[in-house]
């Protein structure tokens, strides 16, 4: 037989029970409402060509040794008017940038250290830290098949960027057209007034010239008549 206080702490632990076992939720009014804050992240006119999980390391030239950089998702991002790609790296968590330069197609990715899943490359300004640098990076991955995407990829990029890009097409209209004008100027050189100058007088010379002659003969007739 159970005791009054024993019975009523199996009443209470069935109280609890019950209060657990029920979809009892309750709903508390933020004391403070924030608003929701867009965050632009400069990628939005952008479309991302791949993304792939890496770790990214720089060469320090004071030390003169590798340091890791950062590990994240670096992404190929191609502007959708002016045809730049770009290289985009954020870290975990943070997601500070620790990757920002433009593609240009004189860009060599080599492999690194024989490894078939790494490569390096130097790129003359990057914007990572907010300041242009001149870097040399080197980007490991997971395993061969996603190096070998990144690769091929951003051999695509660089083409992209040769034949599309507005910079690069600008420069080679404009070489084009002055080799063009170059080459006209060569073949049909355009004559110099003074070597037009002859031709056009030659007819008024050999007018005058017939003028004075029959001048002189009609003045030989006068006198013979005369005399």
């Amino acid at each position: 037989m159970s005791t009054p206080s024993e019975e009523t702490m199996r009443r209470n632990s069935e109280t609890e029970y019950e209060h657990h076992d029920g979809e009892h939720d309750p709903h508390y009014d933020p004391i403070i409402s924030l608003p929701l804050v867009e965050i632009h992240t400069n990628e939005e006119e952008e479309e991302e060509l791949v993304k792939i999980r890496a770790r990214l390391y720089r060469y320090d030239v004071v030390d003169h040794e590798w340091k890791e950089r950062g590990t994240g998702d670096i992404k190929l991002l191609r502007h959708k008017i002016n045809n730049t790609v770009r290289v985009v790296m954020r870290r975990d968590k943070t997601l500070k940038v620790c990757a920002n330069h433009f593609i240009t197609p004189d860009i060599r990715m080599n492999v690194h250290c024989g490894s078939d899943k790494a490569f390096n490359w130097s790129v003359f300004a990057d914007y990572a830290d907010e300041t242009c640098k001149q870097e040399f990076l080197a980007i490991k991955f997971g395993n061969a098949q996603n190096a070998e995407l990144w690769k091929t990829k951003f051999s695509e990029a660089q083409e992209i960027v040769r034949t599309k890009c507005y910079l690069y097409n600008q420069e080679q209209s404009s070489d084009d057209e002055s080799s063009i004008t170059r080459s006209e100027d060569t073949d049909t050189p355009e004559p110099k007034s003074s070597d037009r100058s002859p031709a056009r007088e030659q007819p008024n010379d050999t007018s005058n010239d017939d003028g004075v002659v029959l001048k002189l003969k009609e003045l030989k007739l006068e006198s013979e008549k005369s005399e």
